[in-house]
């Protein structure tokens, strides 16, 4: 997805696969263009899209770790991130315990799994971890899960927090 302004025009252009959707006008044309398509067939279809290759790439990563007996799991967490453009670490946080208990089935996951799984895939790790929990537990994104005595290592992606990703992953 791509916006630009410049002498009052502005311009949003998304590409996933064969859809295409691009909106120039003013902003407040952009903007009511873009509510009328989100409630449209073409932005169901986009989006669909975007969670199918999210989805792929997460199976792709459980299968490529059961082969290996998971020596590739930071190559596999790496592609996650990078096919899904998440840049910013709290979204690769999230990521990261989405993929410890989606793909590897941890329930436990205390702060040097996580930070060893951002060390096996050649990403800088938070370095204030607990803090980066702290605040995606505020946010609510994630959630511990009850019996787990309230400590973010048993953390679990709340519905939010899903959603949070699906946004965040190019749509």
């Amino acid at each position: 997805m791509t916006g630009s302004t410049g002498a009052g025009n502005s311009r949003v252009l998304i590409r996933v696969g064969d859809v295409e959707i691009d909106i120039t006008g003013s902003q407040k044309e952009v903007d009511a263009e873009m509510m009328n398509i989100r409630e449209g067939e073409e932005w169901s279809t986009a989006i669909a899209k975007v969670r199918s290759a999210r989805e792929t790439a997460i199976s792709a990563a459980i299968e490529a770790a059961k082969k290996s007996g998971m020596p590739e799991r930071g190559s596999a967490f790496r592609s996650l991130i990078e096919n899904s453009t998440l840049t910013k670490k709290p979204d690769q946080v999230l990521a990261a315990i989405q993929y410890l208990r989606e793909v590897e089935g941890l329930d436990d996951s205390p702060p040097r799994v996580l930070k060893q799984l951002f060390e096996d895939s050649g990403l800088a790790a938070p370095d204030n971890l607990s803090l980066y929990l702290n605040r995606l537990v505020e946010r609510g994104f994630i959630s511990c899960p009850p019996g787990s005595s309230g400590k973010n290592r048993y953390a679990v992606l709340t519905p939010e927090g899903r959603a949070h990703l699906d946004r965040r992953s190019g749509a």
